[in-house]
């Protein structure tokens, strides 16, 4: 009998207020800004001002987030931490590349180059909780996470693990923001309002966060969900998405009027907004439909915190309004599907049920 992953503690730090909080009470949505900055926590409540110096913005965010989800579920420790991001501590890279164009490539110090490899996020939080355990990374794009989140559910099945720490952290660099404006990724300055669901431009509104969740194999009193599924696949036309997603809910026995809310990762990014809209319109016109990048921004682990919603949702069983997209809402919540990819890549399917 393969083990059941369970969600047993949440934490999130966003572009929005989502810490100290009840459930997205105070996000607002920002239409002014292409790119969003996080709301930072009170860092030396969970972190030496010391130490804290010389740590890049996403550790100190994932520490942060971490160590929520760990008091929220009640854990000392964990078995494994399993890390996705896209960029990494994309700050301390830029620093390190700017110093070797500045200093000729000469006299370098390699502290920043030390700190802005992928796996310092969850080096760091290794070092806090003195966990000695499973320790990976996974850098892969869009489904960075949702990597992180198969193994996780794999370690959990095999029963080489009890519990793991999984999250997903981005963070923005001055340098790679311009670039990204530059190539279209993010949408033009001076181009308000930046609305994600009616926007008629291409690029995206940007984000960054850091978002853990304690996985363990058994059901607990304070269980928010069990994650059921996870599939990835790398390249689909817009007219294969349903079949697609069809054939991943039948694999769990499930059909489409099973699922209760779809979280679809609208971004505002007009080019690729189909392979939402054709869904959401079609496939799921009977069912709410609920979005979220118009809080946390578009980033490769933005997922991360469209995870955080549904096993808020699942928990409390209550939508927030600022998350629909459509007024259809349901007696009450089981079963969540949540679907994303990036500009036409990376598509990501993950089920989580009550």
């Amino acid at each position: 009998m393969t083990k059941k992953t369970y969600i047993n503690g949440v934490g999130c730090i966003s572009t929005q207020k989502t810490f100290n909080t009840v459930f997205l009470e105070e996000a607002h949505v920002n239409h002014d800004n292409n790119v969003l900055a996080i709301v930072a926590p009170d860092y030396k409540e969970y972190i030496s001002p010391a130490a804290s110096r010389r740590m890049a913005k996403g550790v100190k965010n994932g520490i942060v987030a971490s160590a929520l989800a760990m008091k929220d579920a009640a854990a000392e420790n964990v078995d494994a931490i399993i890390t996705g991001t896209g960029l990494g501590c994309i700050e301390d890279s830029e620093k390190f590349l700017k110093s070797i164009l500045d200093n000729k490539e000469e006299f370098l110090t390699p502290t920043s180059f030390i700190q802005s490899t992928h796996n310092t996020v969850g080096a760091q939080i290794a070092l806090l909780q003195q966990c000695k355990g499973y320790n990976f990374t996974y850098v892969n794009g869009a489904v960075s996470f949702e990597s992180a989140l198969i193994d996780a559910k794999m370690q959990i099945e095999e029963d080489e693990v009890q519990s793991v720490l999984v999250g997903g952290v981005d963070e923005n660099g001055d340098y790679t923001t311009a670039l990204f404006k530059l190539n279209g990724r993010i949408k033009q300055d001076n181009h308000t309002p930046y609305d994600v669901l009616t926007s008629k431009t291409s690029g995206a509104v940007y984000g960054e966060g850091a978002s853990f969740f304690v996985l363990e194999n058994e059901r607990k009193t304070n269980t928010y969900a069990e994650l059921l599924d996870v599939y990835i696949i790398n390249t689909l036309a817009e007219n294969e998405v349903e079949t697609e997603m069809k054939s991943f809910l039948k694999l769990n026995n499930l059909e489409v009027s099973d699922i209760d809310a779809v979280i679809l990762g609208f971004d505002g990014n007009v080019d690729f907004e189909n392979y939402y809209k054709n869904i959401a319109e079609n496939t799921f016109a009977q069912t709410p439909v609920l979005y979220y990048k118009h809080l946390s921004g578009e980033y490769d682990t933005a997922s991360a915190f469209a995870f955080w919603t549904a096993s808020k949702i699942l928990k409390i069983q209550e939508i927030p309004e600022i998350i629909k997209v459509n007024q259809i809402s349901k007696p009450a919540y089981k079963t969540i599907l949540l679907y994303n990819q990036l500009n036409g890549k990376n598509h990501s399917f993950t089920l989580l049920s009550k």
